[in-house]
């Protein structure tokens, strides 16, 4: 089992200072509106690698009255063994990214070995009506839960198409040979990019529609504009290559898996996600992420840690009976937050009780 048994937090958000215990269950956060119960879940989704559950900068996330950095550091049960986990910023460098595991410092894509996180908050209830970028990140998470090499792919990806829009933008005209170079490498992480979100999504895809109908609505899943075909590396070198005169008048690259979408049905009303009620799209997503933490226990033996933020407040008392005993069968971590103690009284012992308060955490 995979768990965070320990959690410090140094100057990061609304926490001075605070350590914080928790069980390889349930761990259930309780407090007043803003007392700092996603702060805690934001720590925690530091431990892997990208911005977090709110997709915040990192010179946000230190404390507003605190010197400029700050540091999250926790314990984490893994297969492979008890792992010390540490990152954060220098007040110096309050955008740079420090990594360090067991003492030894890191790269953010390395901290994937050890642990994947899953997290499902409010500000996802309009995942399926806003813009394709969100649904790509949420996609790109779940696919770094299995594949942990995702980022990296990801990354480079991205900062070789950067250098491309910046070439291309050039007055004097872009040298042909280095453009060549950057379209090489965008298209070899591109294509792995590309075949990664494949993979999960068709595994996901399947694992859902052979569910039974039960109280979270099934999800049906598809990979929507640029998707890799045969020879997805070489195919995307040639696009890019003939799409450099209309890439450069807009002033973006407009091929490629940066134009992909994760479309999503209902699928027992046969329904776009986007016309659902705001009811079914929650159902339709906590579902999906529920359903995605089995595929992930299965690939790599271990649950992923998973963090609800407000979850059982939004659902009615069937459903979140439903969600308990769904998550309590499963097992693995679980975080989850709410204002009052009584969402949570469905749980059984084990339960790590924390209440949460003007920039503490304690037992409660």
């Amino acid at each position: 089992m995979t768990a965070v048994s320990r959690l410090s937090l140094t100057d990061f958000r609304s926490y001075r200072d605070a350590a914080i215990a928790a069980g390889a269950g349930f761990v259930v956060l309780t407090g007043e509106n803003g007392a700092g119960k996603t702060n805690v879940l934001e720590a925690v989704s530091l431990l892997t690698a990208g911005r977090g559950l709110r997709q915040a900068a990192l010179s946000q996330m230190a404390r507003s009255d605190g010197p400029g950095g700050f540091a999250v550091a926790a314990r984490v049960t893994a297969p492979g063994g008890e792992v010390e986990i540490g990152t954060g910023t220098l007040p110096t460098a309050p955008e740079r990214r420090q990594v360090r595991i067991n003492g030894a410092a890191a790269t953010a894509a390395a901290l994937g070995e050890w642990l994947s996180i899953l997290w499902l908050t409010p500000a996802m209830d309009r995942l399926f009506v806003e813009g394709a970028s969100g649904r790509r990140r949420f996609l790109d998470r779940l696919v770094l839960a299995r594949e942990p090499g995702h980022a990296v792919h990801a990354a480079r990806y991205e900062a070789a198409m950067r250098a491309r829009n910046k070439l291309l933008a050039e007055p004097e005209g872009a040298d042909a040979a280095w453009l060549t170079a950057l379209e090489a490498g965008m298209a070899e992480h591109g294509a792995a990019v590309a075949e990664a979100r494949q993979r999960t999504v068709k595994a996901l895809a399947m694992r859902l529609e052979a569910q039974p109908q039960g109280p979270f609505a099934r999800a049906g899943l598809a990979l929507e504009g640029w998707r890799p075909g045969e020879e997805a590396e070489r195919a995307l070198a040639a696009e890019l290559r003939q799409s450099r005169g209309r890439d450069a008048a807009a002033g973006r690259t407009l091929v490629g898996p940066h134009r992909s979408d994760l479309a999503v049905t209902h699928l027992d009303k046969d329904q776009p996600a986007e016309r659902c009620s705001t009811g079914e799209q929650k159902a339709l997503l906590l579902g999906v992420v529920l359903a995605h933490a089995d595929l992930v226990a299965e690939d790599r033996g271990s649950r992923p840690v998973l963090l609800l933020d407000e979850v059982a407040a939004h659902l009615d008392p069937l459903r979140r009976e439903a969600l308990f005993a769904r998550l309590a069968a499963a097992g693995g971590q679980v975080w989850m937050t709410g204002t009052e103690r009584a969402l949570f009284d469905a749980l059984g012992e084990g339960t790590s009780w924390l209440a949460v308060a003007d920039g503490t955490v304690h037992p409660g």
